[in-house]
């Protein structure tokens, strides 16, 4: 790689982390608000039955300490006869979430589409192809969801749920079956994302905005926006913990490279719906322990099912040092470009997950990651950008199942 690559690589790299480190940040708040919000929702109980507050149209109300502090939150039917003169908006915790979310997607994935994106024993795509899938996920998903919101399917909440799910899990499938693994479930993550923050943009401001509007020309505000923006709200609430998860899903290859990673994640957003749906209960008063219990259960039963092979116990009498030797050679040719202290890969300023691989003791080091990244999960090389052979690896296979030896120890 000449300097200016090398700069350019390093430039990035600083690029994903600042914005990574944003998107986590707005996430959290968004997040953290829709869960405040819905717990404030699902907490507060009405006022006594003609009391100052109930005349005033106060739905519900509770006391909270927070910082040694007291709060009294509360909630109206409708809206408060008068509006007052500054009201909070929450808005650009999603908005910014979105953009930088959509911000790391480009620079990460859509830049580097051939390494990032792009799997030849999935299929065979340009980076203009592969792309392309990606973003019409995102629109696709939107106007599918959107559609069936405004169907009469949305106004049955554990159907249309139902639904909702089948149509994620379908994506889920086809796009496992063009993009790579990883890709894939980024993919879905961010077209729930969109959703999400669709809902934000499209739904609830804009129908808050006409309440207002109808209260500043002296208009009693029309419920209905209250009541969509409420269910696109709870919407939003379920999808959190799938989307969380999904964010972080690069991370965790033996779910995206499972041959069947599209049912892998189908059980890990199922897990993810009930255990938020036994919160949202718990808010109302209700303990349901069968929800979590069901989550973990079925968390627990796909570790089991996807769980890799144990290696083979250590073979005698074997030649370490030609066996390393072998290993040694494969790792230069297939790995070093990326995993050295100065990668050659484009794209790439620092070896991933500082992982080195430029000495015999390096290798040593890393032979137990090193045999589950390319034998076992089969996720290394990146979209086997330098063609690793099924031979090579079971190579390496043998190697750390002889006892993963250097030809120096005894």
């Amino acid at each position: 790689m000449d300097v200016f690559g090398h700069l350019a690589s390093y430039g990035l790299e600083w690029l994903n982390l600042l914005v990574r480190w944003l998107h986590i940040i707005t996430g959290i708040a968004w997040i953290g608000a829709s869960f405040y919000f819905v717990w404030l929702d699902n907490t507060i109980r009405p006022p006594a039955p003609g009391s100052e507050l109930a005349n005033k149209g106060v739905a519900g109300e509770l006391w909270a300490v927070h910082g040694g502090g007291f709060y009294n939150p509360q909630k109206y039917l409708v809206a408060p006869a008068e509006l007052p003169k500054e009201l909070h908006w929450f808005k650009w915790e999603a908005y910014s979430t979105w953009i930088s979310g959509f911000a790391l997607l480009f620079i990460v994935y859509y830049l580097n589409a051939q390494a990032m994106m792009v799997d030849r024993s999935v299929l065979e795509l340009t980076s203009w192809q592969a792309v392309g899938i990606g973003l019409g996920s995102l629109i696709i998903g939107w106007l599918v969801y959107d559609l069936l919101c405004k169907s009469p399917l949305g106004k049955h909440d554990l159907a249309f749920g139902a639904v909702v799910y089948a149509f994620l899990v379908g994506s889920s499938y086809v796009l496992t079956h063009l993009l790579s693994g990883r890709a894939a479930y980024l993919h879905i993550g961010a077209m729930i994302g969109t959703i999400m923050v669709a809902n934000v943009a499209h739904v609830i401001i804009p129908g808050q905005r006409k309440m207002v509007d109808a209260m500043m020309a002296g208009q009693k505000p029309d419920p209905v926006y209250g009541v969509k923006a409420k269910q696109r709200s709870v919407h939003n609430n379920y999808f959190t913990l799938p989307v969380l998860f999904l964010m972080i899903s690069n991370h965790y290859a033996m779910t995206y490279r499972h041959q069947h990673a599209w049912a892998v994640l189908a059980v890990i957003m199922a897990a993810g719906v009930l255990i938020r749906h036994f919160f949202n209960l718990r808010h109302k008063g209700r303990i349901e322990w069968k929800y979590p219990a069901m989550g973990v259960a079925l968390l627990a039963v796909l570790a089991v099912l996807i769980a890799p092979t144990a290696p083979l116990a250590p073979q005698p009498g074997v030649d370490h040092m030609a066996q390393f030797t072998q290993v040694r050679a494969i790792m230069e040719q297939r790995c070093v470009s990326c995993h050295a202290a100065q990668p050659t890969q484009p794209g790439f300023a620092a070896a991933p997950a500082g992982v080195m691989l430029d000495s015999p003791e390096q290798v040593a080091q890393h032979a137990a990651r090193i045999y589950q990244q390319t034998v076992q999960l089969k996720a290394m090389p990146l979209a086997n950008l330098t063609n690793m052979t099924d031979a090579e690896r079971a190579q390496v296979g043998a190697w750390f199942e002889a006892g993963a030896k250097t030809g120096k120890n005894p």
